[in-house]
């Protein structure tokens, strides 16, 4: 859950990079919030009627449409792409597994042109600290 409220905490941010775990958790929550007002929707009458969504998942999608823009940018720039390959979904039928095939790839170790390792502290033990950088265990 708390990689889930990061991500709403950065609610327009498309700079830096984030790693595998908070897109995924992200995506996950998403799914699942999804279903659960789909459900209500059902119970409660608010849905279209012709198997589309309702009015509160209407308002959700519309909610969590800039941060799951903002997490997609900051998850290619962990793997050292531009954020405008999320544009890569707009292609029919493959686009979206190619991108699913991105966002699952490892992130760059060590800082890029997007922003230090999000995943630092668990590759060299602390924070900020690389194999180049002063504060890094020497062997």
């Amino acid at each position: 859950m708390q990689w889930y409220i990061d991500v709403l905490k950065k609610y327009a941010v498309f700079s830096g990079r984030a790693r595998r775990k908070e897109y995924w958790f992200f995506v996950l929550f998403n799914v699942i919030a999804s279903i659960i007002l789909g459900i209500v929707d059902k119970i409660i009458g608010t849905d279209y009627g012709n198997g589309g969504s309702g009015i509160l998942s209407t308002i959700y999608s519309l909610a969590v449409l800039l941060p799951s823009i903002g997490v997609a940018i900051r998850r290619m720039h962990d793997t050292n792409r531009s954020g405008w390959w999320i544009l890569i979904n707009l292609i029919p039928c493959i686009g979206w597994i190619w991108f699913i095939v991105l966002a699952a790839q490892e992130g760059n170790p060590g800082d890029n042109q997007y922003g230090p390792d999000p995943k630092a502290a668990e590759r060299f033990g602390q924070p900020g600290a690389g194999p180049a950088e002063p504060g890094y265990p020497t062997v």
